[in-house]
């Protein structure tokens, strides 16, 4: 991962949704955030404190996410949130917008579209920890969630392991089938389950929702899952049942915010796991912890979203961008 190649004084860089879409691939998602996670690990990149507010109007709850990769010069802050009714104007819930600056002077460099960038380097999370946690031989993938996000969820998924089909739960039904046409295109069998089925069959679940109550017990995992926990971002928020973590062996994107904002706060509260319970998903991609230890262990990572991730994949946005004549450049 590298910073756009941007001269002193050589003005701004814009690159729209449109633009981030092209130039930026699942593949290059999945290498930027699988760096930076190493990078963190590494004490090379760390994330600031994050900002994030209910602000008492639109029902919206807009924050900051930044910090700074030493490794690969990426210095910056996603700004955005979550607007509820937006679905109803034809627009996505999630809105945000990504700003990189000059860590060699502080000028801004690049104002980047974040909204797809948000969904595809969401995704390159939960596919990094299959790819590096989950059973080889996963032939199911679970789906709890039919969200806006759950597409590129299950897009990425399906290029870590072979599945063969996608069993689904979502609270609303009727917005299952989107995710049925993408398993359709992917060539994989699709069922709609029950929660209580989807983990009886699954051998990966990816939650994605934004849930406030477990929405998957304990006693309903197999043997062996793998399990990305996606949706918990925000203190209160819970996707599954605490006691899954307790049993399981965990990982992180950053602990320090799974602890406080992800779906290890509730486990943690009620004394279930320690701190120290938790991996640094960069160990596992830097050699540094093994990972999966046995085909029976169940791994769970606490996908928090972080910063890094967002100025990683923007990075690369605006640098494939300007290299292939596809960004505006304007004088502040």
């Amino acid at each position: 991962m590298t910073s756009p190649p941007t001269s002193e004084n050589a003005g701004l860089l814009i690159i729209s949704e449109e633009v981030c879409a092209q130039v930026v691939s699942r593949s290059d998602a999945f290498d930027a955030v699988e760096a930076v996670f190493g990078a963190m690990a590494r004490g090379d990149a760390y994330n600031f404190p994050v900002i994030r507010e209910a602000i008492g109007y639109a029902d919206a709850v807009y924050g900051f996410k930044s910090g700074f990769d030493r490794a690969g010069k990426a210095l910056g802050v996603k700004s955005g949130g979550f607007w509820p009714g937006n679905m109803d104007k034809g627009l996505t819930n999630h809105q945000s917008t990504i700003f990189l600056f000059n860590p060699d002077t502080g000028q801004l460099q690049a104002l980047v579209g974040g909204n797809y960038l948000t969904a595809v380097r969401t995704a390159a999370s939960s596919s990094v920890s299959i790819a590096h946690l989950a059973r080889k031989d996963a032939r199911v993938l679970g789906m709890v969630g039919s969200g806006h996000q759950s597409t590129f969820q299950l897009r990425a998924a399906a290029e870590q392991r072979d599945f063969e089909k996608v069993v689904a739960w979502n609270p609303h039904p009727d917005m299952l089938p989107r995710l049925g046409a993408v398993a359709k295109e992917l060539g994989l069998a699709f069922e709609a389950v029950t929660q209580e089925e989807l983990g009886a069959q699954a051998e990966v679940i990816i939650t994605i929702t934004s849930a406030f109550e477990p929405l998957m017990m304990a006693d309903w995992i197999r043997p062996g899952t793998h399990i990305a926990c996606m949706g918990t971002d925000t203190k209160g928020k819970m996707e599954v049942d605490k006691n899954i973590l307790a049993g399981a062996t965990v990982f992180a994107d950053e602990i320090a915010q799974s602890i406080t904002i992800g779906e290890a706060q509730h486990a943690i509260a009620d004394g279930l796991i320690s701190e120290g319970d938790i991996t640094p998903i960069g160990d596992v991609i830097n050699g540094k912890h093994a990972g999966r230890s046995s085909e029976d262990e169940i791994t769970f990572f606490d996908g928090t979203g972080v910063g890094l991730q967002d100025l990683a994949v923007a990075s690369v946005a605006a640098r494939v961008a300007e290299e292939k004549g596809l960004a505006t450049r304007v004088a502040l």
